[in-house]
């Protein structure tokens, strides 16, 4: 999987831009699926989603300008408008998942998406959503090793027993030692821009994998899907992606410091 993304990453903005369709996809049928919401609503839902992904990528392309965004807006009311014609003894509850679904999963997606086109102006930018990636399974495979031989203390033992604080500082310092390698192969930013990018992108990331144990926990699954074997869902690999990339994009967008 490691391989197949950064291949895929690294082809270029159509074949990135597939792969987040496609990862976006997946992440809304599991979620819908595991919900409950009507099969009308996640239809709308999902519509919604690849719409939202495909603009955000084709206006940071400058392919489309801003005013492309309000193409949402009929969708939006449709999925209003569904739940009139469709006999359901909670809509209101059947239109807050399906709208969640977009919150939870979508909008952190596009904000990964915008993340490809920094700095601005430059155009995709591949390398840094490889190290992206990179910092994001550094952390996780840290927490896990650090966790698995040295963790004793819960991180959150009522959401994720088996997770640490231990393990969970092990992330974060795998996750810097990881950037500071990439530093000195991907050029575009500093050395302090990288520590603390990746540091922010490790501790976000945690909590959107609690956040997702926390819903796996309160629908008594193990895992959000099948999709993957070996792994789960696609919402179990890329739980910590949601938590992290609107923060990463935030920050460099603000603050980052890139080289010319």
């Amino acid at each position: 999987m490691i391989i197949a993304i950064l291949f895929l990453t690294s082809r270029g903005l159509y074949s990135f831009a597939a792969m987040m369709m496609i990862i976006n996809l997946g992440a809304l049928l599991e979620f819908y699926r595991l919900v409950s919401v009507t099969r009308r609503a996640a239809i709308l839902g999902v519509i919604l989603g690849s719409t939202l992904i495909s603009t955000i990528i084709l206006i940071m392309n400058r392919s489309l300008q801003l005013e492309i965004l309000l193409i949402h807006i009929p969708i939006i009311f449709t999925i209003f408008l569904n739940e009139l014609y469709t006999y359901h003894l909670r809509p209101f509850e059947n239109l807050s998942y399906t709208f969640f679904g977009i919150i939870y999963i979508t909008l952190p997606m596009c904000f990964f998406c915008a993340l490809a086109f920094l700095p601005l102006g430059k155009g995709y930018n591949a390398q840094l959503i490889s190290a992206f990636f990179l910092i994001i399974w550094a952390s996780d495979t840290g927490a896990y090793l650090v966790g698995n031989y040295f963790g004793k203390t819960s991180l959150f033992k009522r959401i994720s027993p088996h997770k640490t604080r231990e393990g969970s500082i092990g992330g974060i310092f795998s996750a810097i030692l990881i950037a500071v390698f990439l530093s000195n192969y991907f050029l575009m930013m500093n050395f302090k821009t990288w520590l603390i990018w990746s540091a922010i992108t490790a501790v976000t990331g945690i909590f959107g994998d609690l956040f997702k144990s926390m819903l796996k926990r309160s629908y008594h699954v193990k895992d959000m899907g099948n999709t993957l074997p070996g792994h789960g869902g696609i919402l179990d690999r890329f739980d910590s992606l949601l938590g992290s990339a609107p923060f990463a994009f935030s920050y460099l967008l603000l603050y980052g410091e890139f080289k010319n």
